[in-house]
């Protein structure tokens, strides 16, 4: 089914091509609903007098006339395509949207299975030690240097494609990003931290992936990397730029080899 405001746009369009501009010879033109041509003769209905009436033919530009009658038609063929696209356009966005949860974090579309990312537990890594990352109540910052990692050298969240597409249903209005992970001994970096004295203030440094996004509806993005993925680790991350509020879902991208 049409939406409305498409139906209407449709409704005016056939209103308008029911007015037809028939063309004199010297330039002039009545604005009619139809015409024949008979014998000599043009007969048409017109619209500003409600009535039929008759000229002869040789009065009228008919190759004029028609010639604007095709482009029209051409045109009205052309904006119907357009909305046709458009709403099944929409109508395959809205069965998207269907798919995804209501609850807040990251989710991907496998084919007929929805992959449910599990939220990954950070670690603020500074010079004194370790400490968990709660989402609800951000640990302390002292001034200085900090990493926020995740323990493993690799995710359990395995993406055998290069060009994943994921869905983020935010917790809250805050930024989010997709991060190449930077490998370390025992551990990955998501973010490198320096804390300004005094404030507590975080200036969070990431390598970003350059990505694609679509509003699907309030709170839910549709997010896509810009260029195919290079094998390595990865996170979708959502936080609040200068403090240590920070989520994070971590995945692994293994592209499979093709097949020869």
């Amino acid at each position: 089914m049409l939406r409305l405001p498409a139906l209407l746009l449709l409704t005016a369009v056939a209103l308008l091509a029911a007015t037809i501009k028939l063309y004199m010879k010297d330039g002039t033109y009545q604005l009619v609903r139809e015409y024949k041509v008979e014998e000599g003769r043009v007969r048409y209905y017109s619209v500003e007098r409600s009535d039929w009436e008759e000229i002869p033919v040789d009065l009228i530009d008919l190759k004029r006339t028609q010639a604007e009658i095709k482009a029209h038609d051409d045109e009205r063929r052309v904006d119907a395509v357009a909305l046709d696209a458009e709403d099944k356009a929409e109508r395959a966005q809205r069965r998207e949207v269907q798919r995804i949860p209501n609850d807040a974090g990251l989710y991907a579309v496998e084919g007929e299975n929805l992959r449910t990312f599990k939220l990954a537990e950070s670690k603020v890594v500074t010079n004194k030690g370790r400490s968990i990352l709660k989402v609800l109540s951000p640990i302390p910052m002292i001034a200085g240097k900090a990493t926020l990692e995740l323990d493993a050298t690799s995710s359990s969240q395995i993406m055998a494609t290069n060009q994943p597409e994921f869905y983020l249903r935010l917790s809250s209005e805050e930024r989010f990003a997709l991060v190449r992970c930077t490998p370390k001994k025992a551990s990955r970096v998501v973010q490198r931290w320096n804390i300004i004295p005094m404030t507590g203030e975080i200036i969070e440094e990431q390598d970003e992936v350059e990505t694609y996004r679509r509003q699907m509806e309030d709170g839910l993005y549709k997010i896509w990397p810009a260029k195919p993925l290079q094998a390595g680790e990865y996170a979708v991350i959502q936080y609040t730029s200068g403090t240590s509020k920070i989520q994070v879902w971590d995945f692994s991208c293994r592209p499979a080899k093709a097949t020869p």
